[in-house]
């Protein structure tokens, strides 16, 4: 079982930038996809970003592409989201997921093995 914990979520204003990381300790994580997903007030939770094992394919919901970027460095057992040109829309609590079938992660075909505890992200106007 991979464990994951997030760090780096806050409060910025709208435009503004965050880098969001999830380290991973136990099983074999450097072998599963590695995904975000966030939860906004009152709404469902979502997809954000996922990237395969090798981190040479990187997947995105529509709303941040351009906007946000996803990576991994194996060698630390971390995930990385990068946050740029933050909107208000964007605030939620985002959780680390990680998996060893990176279809779960894109389009919910079964459950996601490992999941963060999350941090939050909030937005100002």
């Amino acid at each position: 079982q991979v464990q994951l914990v997030e760090s780096g979520g806050g409060l910025v204003q709208a435009g503004g930038s965050l880098r969001l990381s999830c380290a991973a300790s136990g099983g074999t994580s450097s072998s599963y996809a590695m995904g975000w997903f966030r939860k906004p007030p009152g709404k469902e939770r979502e997809f954000v970003a996922a990237v395969d094992w090798s981190g040479g394919s990187t997947y995105y919901a529509d709303p941040v592409k351009g906007r946000f970027t996803i990576s991994r460095d194996n060698a630390k057992n971390t995930v990385y989201l990068q946050m740029d040109s933050l909107k208000p829309e964007d605030t939620g609590v985002y959780r680390c997921a990680a998996d060893p079938y990176i279809p779960n992660m894109l389009h919910n075909w079964g459950p996601i093995a490992s999941w963060g505890q999350g941090t939050q992200v909030t937005v100002s106007s």
